[in-house]
């Protein structure tokens, strides 16, 4: 069997024998000549078969009824052999439905004139390794709970796939960075004995009979850990599980949550810092690589971000938003989504930046292990908007566990029920934060989709299980 070449590999090779497989992507069968758009995990390459069609039966012009049996114009047999393999091969493309898995073997040609990457295979042999059935259930325009449905056919679109190729992209890169500085990466076990943030949108399911475990809603606690361990500086790319009945555009019950925790830090500044300078690495590796296919296929120009980012206090940013004349409506003092939208505007307005942090949040809404500043009790904290969505909450954590023991109470946990984490303060502990970040919502933003959905593989959300 000849080795095979990807889409992608074609341009770079001199004409002759190739061999390639992937799936069929549209068949034009004409009358002389037969063309196939045949589609790999690379791209798309067009196959064509000279056709060569059953010789026609004669008819008796007087009667207008079949005569005898027309002689076979090659009478040789190796020629009669060759043509029957030829008849064989445009039966079999005639036939061939939308979606079959093949491999083909023919000649290369370059060939500028060819649309598609201006190289052209004529095929020499055929051969099917699973055929499609030919009604496809989901089209292009299709809506998308139904391609959800459908999601393997649906992500064949080159569009789909390389969203994924972004997020590899984007993951390996802040990995990269990561490691580059000496990070280490930890994989923190996603089964719990009690909440990792409060008893809210909590997964519960029965261990073993004789107890209740959670799954993680975050790393949080064990990030925390690794500091006391003595890690320094940690990261974590892995999935988390919110019980959240939402069905906004940028809510999942399980998601890929990217995480980070450093030790010996002065404030939130030093994570944010850290946070926007991976960001801007990045996102530049992205445009890098892929950015002339993004313009081409989402109409977006991605370019790597310019540090630092804009810092805006909430209460400045709940005035500015106020100026541009919308009332936010909670009444807890934070951004709502289109408040979000607002200052992200006026921050694309005013400093010509995607990305802006909110910083100095209350203590009332934030988690109960944010530090808070001793002179205005505001959190140590921030949000990250990334084109008017939040992607990130981030602070410098309290480590001293008298007071933070004080402030679970506050917020109406039962200490009894966290002593496995105030443990993690009692024999010494380094001044630590981080932040988490949704990887879905920065390919989502990145890419200028309206919803998670579209950028996450198999999504999970209140009514979605399956496939």
């Amino acid at each position: 069997m000849s080795t095979r070449v990807l889409v992608q590999q074609l341009q770079s090779l001199p004409d002759g024998p190739v061999t390639v497989s992937g799936w069929v992507e549209t068949v034009r069968d004409q009358k002389k000549v037969q063309f196939v758009i045949l589609r790999d995990e690379t791209g798309a390459v067009q196959l064509v078969n000279p056709a060569t069609r059953p010789p026609a039966e004669p008819v008796d012009p007087s009667t207008g009824s079949r005569t005898a049996e027309p002689q076979d114009a090659a009478a040789d047999p190796a020629e009669r052999a060759k043509r029957d393999e030829a008849l064989a091969l445009t039966d079999t493309i005639s036939t061939l439905t939308t979606g079959t898995f093949l491999t083909v073997t023919g000649q290369l040609k370059h060939d500028e004139r060819v649309k598609l990457g201006g190289v052209e295979i004529k095929v020499a042999s055929l051969d099917v390794a699973a055929a499609a059935l030919p009604e496809t259930p989901i089209a292009a325009d299709s809506a998308m709970d139904k391609r959800m449905d459908w999601r393997f056919l649906d992500l064949r679109q080159r569009r789909n796939n390389l969203i994924f190729r972004v997020q590899t992209t984007l993951e390996h890169a802040m990995r990269t960075w990561w490691i580059e500085r000496d990070y280490i990466e930890i994989h923190s076990p996603k089964l719990m004995s009690s909440a990792s943030e409060s008893n809210a949108e909590l997964f519960a399911l029965e261990y073993f009979g004789e107890q209740t475990a959670y799954l993680a809603q975050s790393p949080q606690f064990f990030k925390q850990m690794a500091q006391s361990a003595g890690f320094g500086k940690i990261f974590e790319i892995g999935d988390v599980y919110r019980a959240d009945p939402s069905f906004t555009s940028r809510h999942a019950t399980e998601f890929t949550s990217v995480d980070a925790e450093i030790s010996w830090i002065d404030s939130h500044e030093d994570v944010a810092r850290m946070q926007e300078e991976l960001l801007s690495f990045a996102i530049g590796a992205v445009a890098a690589k892929h950015g002339a296919e993004i313009e081409e296929l989402f109409g977006v120009a991605v370019s790597a971000p310019t540090v630092p980012f804009p810092r805006i206090p909430l209460a400045e940013a709940r005035d500015i938003v106020a100026a541009r004349g919308y009332d936010i409506p909670r009444t807890d003092g934070d951004l709502d989504p289109e408040g979000e939208r607002q200052i992200s505007a006026h921050v694309k307005e005013t400093y010509g930046h995607e990305f802006v942090f909110i910083t100095d949040y209350p203590h009332e809404i934030r988690a109960f292990y944010h530090m808070r500043d001793d002179e205005t009790g505001l959190t140590k904290s921030y949000d990250l908007l990334y084109n008017g969505v939040e992607i990130t909450t981030g602070a410098q954590r309290e480590h001293r566990v008298d007071i933070l023991m004080e402030q679970a109470k506050q917020k109406g946990l039962d200490p009894e029920h966290l002593q496995f984490y105030f443990d993690f303060f009692r024999y010494g502990v380094p001044p630590h934060g981080g932040f988490g970040m949704g990887l879905a919502r920065v390919l989502m933003l990145m890419l200028g989709e309206s919803s998670i959905r579209e950028v996450t593989y198999l999504f999970r959300g209140p009514t979605r299980l399956a496939p």
